[in-house]
C-alpha cells in the first residue's frame, strides 16, 4: 500500500467519524441559547486565519500537531467533542490563555 493511499484512507476515515458530529451540531444549533456569542468581535489586532477540515487534516498528516480547542459550552462538549479536542468554553478563554500554546497551530471550532 502506497502512502498516498494510506492518506486517503486516513482523510475518508477522519472526515466519516466527524460526520456525525456535523450533523448534530446543525440539528441542534439555536443561537437564542447563547445571545452573548452570537454577535461577538474578533478583538483588535487578531488576525484569525480560518481553514476547512481539509486543512486541519493536512496539519495533523503532516505532523504539525494542532491543538483543537472546542469553544462550546461545557456541556455541548459532553454531549459530543472530536476525540482530541480540549475544552475551554469560549467565555473562558480570556481567563485560560497560558493554557494555550504559542509555539504550536491552535484550531478553534
Amino acid at each position: 500500500m502506497s502512502r498516498f493511499y494510506g492518506r486517503e484512507i486516513f482523510l475518508l476515515l477522519f472526515a466519516l467519524s466527524l460526520g456525525p458530529l456535523v450533523g448534530l451540531g446543525e440539528s441542534l444549533a439555536d443561537p437564542s441559547k447563547y445571545p452573548q456569542y452570537v454577535q461577538q468581535q474578533i478583538p483588535g489586532g487578531v488576525q484569525p486565519a480560518f481553514i476547512n477540515l481539509e486543512q486541519l487534516v493536512e496539519q495533523i498528516t503532516t505532523g504539525k500537531k494542532p491543538l483543537i480547542v472546542d469553544v462550546r459550552s461545557a456541556e455541548e462538549y459532553e454531549e459530543a467533542h472530536i476525540k482530541a479536542a480540549i475544552s475551554i468554553p469560549l467565555g473562558e478563554i480570556p481567563m485560560r490563555l497560558a493554557e494555550i500554546p504559542k509555539n504550536r497551530p491552535v484550531a478553534l471550532y
